[in-house]
């Protein structure tokens, strides 16, 4: 009996072990210490191991670990770092810091005046040391602590908003495509950190044209397709929205061409802080493991100078790539036209026919020295972009971005441009969108609408104010537009008043009636059933002469709105109110979040939730807290 009472002890004790020794999951979310919203991004990793994950677009975790776990490492740039005991919870809700210490600046000055340059930053700086003796070209490096400095210096350029054209006068509606998405992304960054964005940051076509929509693919052997819907305006039921898709041709990454790549990175003290040059070595480390054998690679840099710190390398020898990436620092002025040159000149050496040919430049966009002003880097790019090298404009930081100076290079490189504000929109933009970011199927692609009007006394564009033209440019083949590619996604709306409107003067500006000439509308039954023609017109990117093909949109409304007019239709809607537009008529955060909650079955990476998420969060700041005071450009 007692040999059979110790053999049930010892077996107790093994069930117990055993139940120890198990793996458990935790979960939990991550949100700011202050403003409490959520933080995506977040990594969390198991004290001592490689085993982690990331929080995502709500802030929210889940994590495996083993029985024998302590602790938890909580990292985010541009945060504390934490680390969270364990015990025996399953839940965990943490609230990360901001991170407030000082900044280091790494400052390059000529051997004989580093003395001098010592003595005097210790007059007015509590900490001060050399770094090393003797730097590149006979220089002292020298290391000094900044403290940071809460002045903005952000730019925008000033947006007026399109207005309600009269169909008579004006039938015809001429504009070029635009698949950056920039706005978006900077706006959330605002939003996170409990403050509503400066009106002319809000870029209402980036802002719809940052998601994804289902449209039709090509399905003939031009690389795009055209989807057009029609229905009431939420905003303002006695009028129509018109929504306009473009589908760039799904191409799978393996079928890609291949890439001929330079980063371009700027290291200069302005981008020493966590959410610049650390986010931009991460962002381009997930992209460096997107890449295949046949690709290449080169990393130039700018600061005071240009340099290059890697010679193109075969995409396959990841960790001599990810090696040169780590290795950089900030440091010093910013020599933005050196920098653009030595990574055209690069790239243009190693061309690749028939293949994708691109500058990566990733910056704050603050350049000031050398060729700096706006207008002399787009007369460079526009040089540049003739020897069929594309250009993509990665935007990092906070502080002193200049917004409207990289959109502009974007736009005039034959490019896109995107604001990274996180790790997550680092995989989105370098990842998940692979095909569209890096390698263009049409370029110069442009679309003019001309309007019927027998039904449509008055039209408005939402937004693409500055990707307006003359109607002459349509044809135009010398005249530069945006590029679509592979995959991408373009949309626009219409806001459309019917000739049958009876509220139609609060919203036109009236003009005087003509004397010399008389406006008449054509009543013919030809046209009874058409709303309007669309015409659109690209080139292949090594082409130079344009392809035109139309479509008749008709009368024809449909009552239940697809899934891809709602949500797009709640974005615009969103962007109206954050503009406080005077085009918003009924608009209502409400009536947003209504819509797109109704419109985000297709939403695998979260990114429709993450925005109705930040549309609530809007709202609660709407009464509480002022936009952010950012003095915008004039154009």
């Amino acid at each position: 009996m007692k040999n059979y009472f110790y053999l049930l002890a010892f077996l107790l004790l093994v069930t117990s072990c055993r139940s120890l020794a198990q793996d458990r999951k935790i979960s939990g979310q991550v949100i700011h210490s202050r403003h409490h919203q959520p933080l995506a991004g977040v990594n969390l990793t198991v004290k001592g191991t490689s085993l982690g994950t990331l929080t995502d677009s709500a802030g929210n975790f889940t994590i495996q670990i083993p029985a024998t776990a302590r602790t938890l490492v909580v990292s985010q740039i541009g945060y504390l770092t934490q680390e969270v005991r364990l015990g025996t919870q399953k839940q965990l809700n943490i609230k990360l810091q901001p991170d407030t210490n000082p900044l280091q600046e790494v400052v390059e000055v000529a051997f004989d005046q580093a003395e001098q340059v010592v003595k005097t930053a210790a007059n007015v700086m509590s900490r001060v040391q050399i770094k090393a003796s003797v730097g590149p070209m006979n220089s002292r490096r020298i290391l000094i602590d900044l403290p940071r400095v809460n002045y903005n210096t952000e730019e925008y350029d000033r947006v007026e908003e399109n207005i309600f054209l009269e169909t008579t006068r004006n039938p015809l509606s001429t504009f070029s495509i635009d698949v950056d998405a920039a706005s978006y992304s900077n706006v959330r960054r605002f939003l996170n950190n409990g403050r509503k964005p400066p009106k002319d940051a809000v870029r209402i076509e980036e802002m719809v044209n940052y998601f994804k929509y289902t449209y039709p693919q090509p399905v003939e052997e031009d690389p795009l397709a055209i989807a057009t819907e029609l229905a009431a305006c939420p905003w303002n039921p006695d009028n129509q929205l018109l929504h306009i898709g473009l589908q760039g041709k799904n191409i799978p990454t393996d079928n890609l061409p291949p890439a001929n790549l330079v980063f371009l990175i700027d290291v200069s003290g302005s981008m020493a802080s966590e959410d610049k040059l650390p986010l931009v070595i991460a962002g381009f480390k997930l992209l460096v493991n997107q890449l295949r054998s046949q690709d290449k690679v080169a990393i130039a840099v700018y600061a005071g100078a240009a340099g290059l710190v890697l010679p193109p390398t075969a995409g396959n020898r990841k960790e001599v790539i990810l090696s040169a990436l780590e290795k950089l620092e900030a440091g010093g002025s910013t020599a933005g036209g050196a920098g653009i040159k030595l990574a055209y000149s690069i790239a243009e050496e190693n061309f690749l026919d028939k293949g994708n040919n691109r500058v990566i430049l990733a910056t704050d966009g603050d350049f000031n020295v050398g060729v700096s002003s706006t207008s002399e880097l787009e007369r460079l790019i526009e040089e540049k972009r003739e020897s069929g090298v594309f250009l993509t404009v990665l935007g990092f930081g906070t502080g002193n971005i200049k917004d409207s100076r990289m959109e502009k290079l974007a736009d005039i490189g034959n490019g896109n441009y995107a604001y990274v504000d996180n790790i997550q929109e680092a995989k989105k933009v370098l990842v998940n969108e692979f095909g569209g970011t890096l390698f263009t199927i049409a370029k110069d692609v442009k679309l003019q609408l001309e309007f019927n009007p027998a039904y449509v006394q008055a039209y408005r564009l939402i937004g693409y104010e500055n990707r307006t033209l003359r109607n002459e440019d349509f044809k135009n083949d010398k005249k530069d537009a945006g590029d679509l590619g592979a995959g991408h996604t373009v949309t626009a709306l219409y806001e459309i008043i019917p000739v049958s409107s009876k509220k139609s003067s609060s919203l036109l500006n009236g003009v005087d009636e003509l004397k010399y000439q008389q406006v008449k509308t054509n009543t013919t039954t030809t046209f009874a059933d058409e709303l309007l023609t669309l015409k659109l017109r690209y080139k292949t990117p090594d082409g130079t002469t344009s392809k035109l093909f139309q479509k008749v949109v008709s009368t024809n409304r449909t009552a239940k709105p697809s899934e891809n007019f709602r949500f797009a239709a709640a974005v615009a809607e969103f962007g109206m109110l954050l503009r406080d537009s005077e085009h918003k008529g009924q608009a209502t955060y409400a009536q947003v979040v209504s819509l797109a909650e109704g419109a985000k079955s297709q939403d695998a990476e979260g990114y429709r939730a993450e925005f109705i998420r930040l549309v609530k969060t809007t709202q609660l700041l709407d009464n509480a807290v002022p936009e952010a005071q950012v003095v915008p450009r004039e154009k």
